[in-house]
């Protein structure tokens, strides 16, 4: 059976180009080096790649704002990064792509992350991570949280997007959504394990299996509609959060939100990279609950969106009219 939209599909498009959407977490730069191997290094066996070409591209959080933008709405950073040259040429990638960075911070004690992928040919020789994964400072927090607090009354949804790498704690978490909650703007969660725990009170958690199972360190069978329920269960329960979506990967997506329970079967796609299928998922997730759409249209949506990025190679943001045309093909047709 169809899901029922409580607007038609055009008028839920039209409406992604009126939200402002505000995205807290680790932003950072992905760099690809292209060139191609003819010898053997001398001074260690290892291939000598000659320098083709070199590619920036956002990452982190970056891809949840193209995807977030990608759907018509504004995307909003908050993050802190480096004054460091590498600072400087995220900041003008953000800037060149028309992202706003009223949100973003830059520290003098803090390098910003850049993630290089040397690839000879079609293949990844190596990757080279310059980054911290150290808190921010005390003084840093507190301005993370200001610039949050200043922001949250303009926008429809806060996404927290967490890397890991430092820029949320459990401090910042707790007061951005405590705010968040008092001014009635819905919190959505793409957590990592460290601060799995601290997302507190929000609106919306989207773990994958894999961080379902190490956030609550728990196993279960996920095909044992029991057990996975007794876990998802668990995790509200811990949480306090008002729903759980669950991305399966090849399975699909498990919702468990206002009072519907629902899991969604993957659309059978030739997949070619799924890179980048979560951070689309929780953009499309969070446009939808910013606009207060039933669970099955979360679910739906954002399960359909994320099988279409894999169809491409590499870290893409979604396709609005491609998602929009295979919605009312395969969703409310």
């Amino acid at each position: 059976m169809s899901p029922v939209l409580d607007m038609t599909l055009d008028e839920l498009f039209d409406q992604f180009d009126n939200l402002r959407v505000l995205i807290i977490g680790d932003v950072m730069l992905d760099s690809y080096v292209w060139g191609h191997v003819e010898r053997i290094s001398p001074e260690a066996p290892v291939p000598i790649v000659r320098f083709d070409r070199r590619e920036l591209r956002l990452g982190g959080a970056g891809n949840v704002l193209l995807n977030v933008q990608a759907l018509g709405a504004e995307a909003i950073i908050c993050s802190v990064i480096g004054t460091d040259a590498s600072g400087d040429q995220l900041e003008k990638e953000l800037c060149d792509r028309g992202l706003n960075c009223d949100g973003l911070i830059r520290s003098d004690d803090r390098i910003t992350t850049i993630k290089e992928r040397i690839i000879a040919g079609s293949q990844q020789v190596v990757r080279v991570d310059t980054e911290t994964d150290k808190y921010i400072t005390s003084a840093e927090r507190t301005k993370l949280i200001d610039k949050a607090k200043s922001l949250i009354p303009t926008c429809h949804v806060v996404i927290f997007e967490d890397y890991d790498k430092g820029v949320l704690s459990k401090e910042a978490i707790a007061e951005i959504t405590d705010f968040a909650n008092k001014q009635g703007v819905p919190t959505v969660v793409d957590p990592k394990k460290r601060n799995f725990l601290s997302y507190q009170n929000t609106t919306l958690f989207k773990p994958n299996l894999k961080e379902l199972r190490e956030g609550l360190k728990v196993d279960f069978d996920v095909d044992d509609p029991e057990e996975f329920q007794a876990a998802v269960d668990q995790l509200k329960q811990q949480l306090n959060v008002k729903g759980a979506l669950i991305t399966l990967s090849e399975r699909g997506v498990f919702i468990d939100f206002n009072g519907e329970k629902q899991k969604l079967p993957a659309h059978i796609r030739k997949i070619a990279d799924v890179s980048g299928a979560g951070d689309t998922v929780i953009s499309i997730a969070a446009c939808c609950v910013a606009l207060k759409q039933p669970p099955h249209v979360i679910a739906g949506l954002s399960n359909l969106g994320g099988g279409l990025v894999c169809e491409s190679v590499g870290v893409v943001p979604i396709d609005k009219a491609k998602l929009k045309e295979e919605a009312k093909e395969n969703l409310f047709g």
